[in-house]
């Protein structure tokens, strides 16, 4: 499943030129999440897709810092079985904090940094971008879409026009999500990878599905945020009835008595 990628590298979802602000000069795509709105959820299925396409496409320039592999084996994330998350961490190498040697990583270390010092790590990625803004950057549209940070993820990855342009020795690669040129090249085409569950890898798909594996390294708690807010309006609307009961039955005698007076 893991296969290095030899990626020219990688301000990948950072600043590339001056003057464009990331995902607001751009041209970004309104994709549609299974996760978007009150009731939404992750899709394991796309989550562990988003996985395979991260780890053959993305990890041998981008890490993963803040996330425990334990977590893949979490529910609302991957839902990996444990032997499959103990077999997946040992395909990395990370540093013994005792020995100071190398050794395979377990589920609980953390996924590797990134392997290029400028490659951004991906961890809270989905968070730190803004995809939607509006406007004179006012942000009117994160009302409508939300602010649209896998959005972003996903745009970027599918928007790239072949164009280059080489400066100070260093080539760059037009990509209209970003509005300008950025020094990744173009990291997923159709085909490129096979998925285990036999969904067809076209490059939009892939682009997608890592994008939602990286809202979920981002905020890998959002079901339980969402369950816990509704509980909350549920346990609000019965305390506004029951003292607007309570308020009338009150002051029901003093109303009676005013009447009759």
């Amino acid at each position: 499943m893991f296969k290095k990628f030899a990626l020219s590298a990688a301000l990948a979802l950072s600043v590339a030129a001056p003057g464009h602000a990331a995902g607001v000069s751009g041209e970004v795509i309104n994709f549609d999440f299974s996760w978007q709105g009150p009731f939404g959820s992750y899709d394991q299925q796309q989550l562990q897709r988003g996985l395979q396409v991260y780890t053959e496409s993305c990890a041998a320039c981008h890490g993963l810092r803040y996330v425990p592999i334990r977590t893949l084996s979490d529910p609302n994330g991957p839902e990996l079985p444990e032997d499959q998350v103990r077999q997946y961490a040992s395909q990395f190498q990370v540093r013994d904090d005792e020995t100071g040697e190398m050794r395979d990583a377990e589920p609980n270390d953390h996924f590797p940094r990134s392997q290029l010092e400028e490659a951004p790590d991906l961890s809270l990625m989905a968070k730190a971008r803004a995809g939607f803004s509006g406007p004179y950057g006012l942000g009117i549209n994160q009302f409508l879409y939300g602010t649209g940070g896998p959005e972003y993820i996903a745009s970027l990855l599918v928007s790239y026009t072949g164009e280059s342009d080489t400066q100070a020795g260093v080539t760059l690669y037009e990509n209209t999500a970003y509005g300008g040129y950025l020094n990744m090249a173009e990291p997923i085409s159709d085909g490129m990878i096979d998925y285990a569950d036999g969904t067809e890898a076209t490059q939009e798909q892939m682009a997608q599905d890592v994008a939602a594996f990286l809202m979920w390294t981002a905020e890998p708690k959002m079901m339980e945020r969402k369950q816990a807010g509704f509980t909350g309006a549920i346990f609000l609307t019965i305390l506004a009835v029951l003292l607007y009961l309570t308020n009338k039955r009150l002051w029901a005698p003093v109303k009676n008595r005013a009447k009759k007076d």
